[in-house]
């Protein structure tokens, strides 16, 4: 468990939540907020989050969609401890499994869900080692993305969707370990600027979709061509849903 002054206190969808974080760990920020506004969950539906750290997406979404009933996995002991805080803080109802995704709790391993949410670490091959252990395990694959995708394919229901966000070189990974097993994939890159090449990817893909598959323009997060000046100069697409926790259309 974290100690008070191991923690800071951030504000995320402009104040509505007010979340504990790590000071030197692995804090969750923009891309943790544009997963939650991509997934197109709906009252009364169920939601699973693999590896959600202080559960920053999973209450995002709670905030925006009332009557969800919110579940993450986490594998590392405080972050589990640090989302459930969270969550009592909050008011939503996020139950947390602690365990390692590629063998979950059985408790886990005998329920469904609508949704699946997965946010999975960025770097896929051995580099230099971050300084604090629950970033440097938050941020360096140890579990191979298409385990990621093997479960999260396995604890959907039956047109149930998977909401994945990525960087843009993980995308051709990504879309071989769906396979045969999802369809209707909808790929939407994320651009920082006009002209700029995509850093993320958000993925959408229905268990059992027969749609074609679809590239989207991509969403752009800032709305000058280069950078001016320091402070926020945000589209206002991206306003909303960061600071107003609109959802992000598919």
């Amino acid at each position: 468990m974290y100690a008070a002054e191991e923690l800071s206190e951030d504000a995320f969808l402009g104040g509505r939540l007010s979340l504990l974080q790590p000071r030197t760990g692995f804090r969750a920020a923009m891309d943790a907020v544009l997963m939650a506004a991509a997934c197109p969950a709906r009252a009364g539906q169920s939601v699973l989050e693999l590896g959600c750290g202080a559960g920053v997406a999973s209450l995002c979404l709670g905030a925006r969609v009332p009557g969800l009933r919110l579940t993450g996995l986490e594998l590392q002991a405080r972050y589990a401890d640090l989302a459930r805080r969270n969550a009592e803080r909050c008011g939503l109802p996020l139950e947390v499994f602690e365990g390692d995704l590629a063998a979950p709790p059985s408790a886990l391993r005998a329920r469904s869900f609508d949704h699946v949410l997965a946010n999975p670490p960025f770097f896929a091959h051995p580099g230099s080692a971050a300084a604090d252990p629950g970033r440097e395990a938050a941020q360096r694959e140890a579990t191979p993305l298409a385990a990621w995708v093997a479960t999260a394919m396995r604890r959907l229901a039956s047109g149930g969707h998977l909401t994945m966000v990525l960087r843009a070189d993980r995308l051709p990974d990504a879309l071989a370990a769906l396979g045969q097993g999802a369809g209707s994939v909808t790929v939407r890159p994320i651009a920082a600027r006009v002209g700029h090449s995509a850093g993320r990817v958000l993925i959408l893909t229905r268990k059992g979709g027969r749609g074609a598959f679809r590239l989207l323009a991509p969403f752009v997060m800032h709305a000058a061509p280069h950078h001016l000046r320091d402070g926020e100069d945000l589209t206002d697409a991206a306003r909303a849903i960061l600071r107003a926790g609109a959802a992000l259309e598919w």
